[in-house]
């Protein structure tokens, strides 16, 4: 089987590819202009481990200005996991890098999927889509984004629809809630937190530390991603990927503390626009269609990416 994943040198994209290649029998074209809103060396960190695996093939290309045809033959699957993530950086002038890489890529790469073979088109939104709502938010909610950057992603998810619905694509949707463990971006507020907590810096929590997140651990995450390939019923869906726990941002950093075994220096600053209070995932439908039952808890995860960022530190 022929997987193509874009972003493969992000976050979740490494992950993913590193899942695939442990497979047999499965080549993965990786495809990661390397660049977006953070430095290109964590990127390059990601991707080194499969640069010379025999079943991997690396393409540095911009889903939104170049040909894209070159690396679609023989591709049975794709996961579209690039594009510029983040809430504060999508207000004003930056949401001209969201249109770019979120909408305009996705449509480019859809329109270059038409006619061909391809068994599935998995495209990875995000839970900011809901925006602000109560209690666990199942995939029939109406969507209510309160950002620029939930707006772009709401687009790509609409673009997918429709070239579902008129050209045929077997376009899935799945929506990340809130996903950690080792590589997270450096902008990402657990990366962030454990840096500064063992680096002896105070730590700022934007807002009052009592929002709540449904924290999703990467390989949970990957392996629901994964499973996409083997569901028969899944093409047209939207399915919700959460975590095993819901908890509030206080309660993470009490966490590290622990974990860490450093007390933290906390400043507080005004809540972000565009940001919502709670999320918390519906995966029931995850559960039905994928068998996805998230099994990693917090404190596991938070104790796995603190010693891969203790790795990455370690000279600093």
């Amino acid at each position: 089987m022929n997987i193509l994943i874009t972003g493969v040198a992000g976050f979740i994209g490494s992950h993913l590819c590193e899942h695939f290649l442990q497979k047999e029998g499965i080549i993965v074209t990786g495809v990661d202009k390397m660049t977006g809103n953070y430095q290109k060396e964590f990127k390059e960190r990601n991707i080194q481990p499969f640069l010379h695996h025999p079943r991997f093939r690396y393409e540095n290309i911009d889903l939104a200005v170049d040909d894209l045809k070159q690396i679609l033959p023989k591709v049975d699957v794709v996961y579209h996991l690039a594009g510029i993530p983040g809430v504060r950086t999508s207000w004003g002038s930056g949401f001209n890098e969201y249109v770019q890489n979120n909408i305009l890529a996705t449509q480019r790469l859809l329109e270059a999927c038409k006619g061909l073979p391809i068994k599935k088109f998995v495209y990875a939104s995000t839970s900011s889509i809901y925006g602000e709502q109560k209690g666990k938010v199942s995939e029939e909610l109406k969507p209510e984004p309160l950002s620029p950057y939930g707006i772009s992603k709401l687009t790509g998810e609409y673009l997918c629809k429709t070239y579902h619905q008129f050209w045929g694509i077997p376009t899935i949707i799945l929506r990340y809630f809130t996903v950690y463990g080792p590589r997270q971006r450096p902008d990402m507020a657990f990366h962030i937190f454990i840096k500064q907590i063992m680096q002896d810096k105070p730590i700022t929590i934007i807002g009052d530390g009592k929002q709540s997140r449904d924290f999703t651990f990467v390989t949970d995450c990957v392996e629901g991603t994964a499973s996409v390939i083997n569901c028969e019923n899944c093409v047209g869906t939207t399915i919700n990927i959460g975590g095993k726990e819901n908890a509030t941002i206080l309660e993470v950093i009490d966490t590290l503390e622990e974990l860490i075994g450093k007390k933290a220096a906390v400043t507080f600053q005004p809540a972000a626009k565009g940001e919502p209070k709670h999320t918390w995932a519906d995966i029931s439908k995850a559960g039905r269609l994928l068998n996805y039952q998230p099994d990693v808890s917090l404190k596991e995860g938070l104790k796995k990416e603190i010693e891969d960022l203790a790795q990455l530190y370690k000279n600093q």
